[in-house]
């Protein structure tokens, strides 16, 4: 049986994360061009339904969330492939070599993202890559973050050395490797990347905003960011937005999460 200041701990953890979802659902159903609320009294009488179909009013809202979900869809695929075979690269090596990749993964991720942000802009501009729905995809051919490497290579670090040498033995190159053995038995780090990895695109913003500069293109997380500078009478009309933009997350992870779980915790 659970101690009770584990259950209360765990909570109290909970309602942490679920105190900002609540107040901005019901932020979204206040009057607009109203004052503000004293202190916490948020719960809207009445209720304005009407904020979610003016938003489309503000916020070209179908555009962006269809450049959201291409970016995705192009980019989390993208990020599960390069990042595990980067990781396989990690536990096949020997030696010295090993302990030098794990090194330069590990000085990456310590590099501060601000750092990137020139590099990466010049380099996409200069080979004419800059400005597109697909521009922050881009990304993933670097991995999106060198923790999923780390990640990938401390799931294929748990498969016995012995398989994966009897599969070479056999006549397997790298790639059938990869493919036939190493990540069917890292399925769960596939599965955690992929979930990580979707969330980060979805949400980003920053490197859309040094990235992309035309509005057409721009992610739903951006455009959302545009609606900030909204005056505060208005800003149930923002919330709304925000709760349409977190609203695909969160379905997502209701109906993916059991079998999310469940990859996570098979052996």
């Amino acid at each position: 049986m659970r101690p009770p200041w584990r259950t209360a701990g765990a909570v109290a953890l909970s309602a942490l994360f679920v105190a900002p979802l609540v107040v901005m659902v019901l932020g979204s159903l206040q009057r607009p061009l109203q004052p503000p609320p004293d202190g916490l009294d948020l719960w809207p009488d009445p209720a304005e339904l009407s904020n979610y179909a003016a938003v489309p009013r503000f916020l070209p809202l179908g555009r962006l969330l269809a450049n959201s979900l291409l970016l995705v869809l192009v980019a989390v695929p993208v990020t599960v492939v390069v990042t595990s075979m980067a990781g396989l690269a990690i536990v096949l090596a020997r030696g010295r070599l090993r302990r030098w990749l794990v090194g330069i993964s590990v000085l990456m991720l310590l590099v501060p993202a601000a750092a990137l942000w020139v590099p990466r802009v010049v380099l996409l501009r200069g080979l004419g890559l800059a400005d597109t729905p697909v521009t922050v995809a881009l990304l993933a051919f670097a991995g999106t973050t060198p923790f999923y490497v780390l990640l990938f290579a401390f799931a294929f670090a748990r498969i016995p050395a012995s398989l994966l040498e009897a599969a070479t033995l056999e006549g397997m190159g790298p790639y059938a490797v990869w493919r036939r053995v190493a990540l069917p038995l890292a399925r769960p780090a596939a599965v955690a990347v992929a979930a990580l990895s979707g969330l980060y695109y979805w949400s980003t913003f920053m490197d859309p905003l040094t990235l992309v500069s035309a509005p057409e293109n721009w992610p739903v997380a951006l455009g959302l960011r545009s609606l900030s500078e909204m005056e505060a009478a208005l800003y149930p009309i923002y919330l709304a937005a925000a709760v349409i933009v977190t609203a695909p997350a969160v379905l997502a992870f209701a109906a993916g999460q059991r079998w999310f779980f469940s990859a996570v915790q098979r052996p």
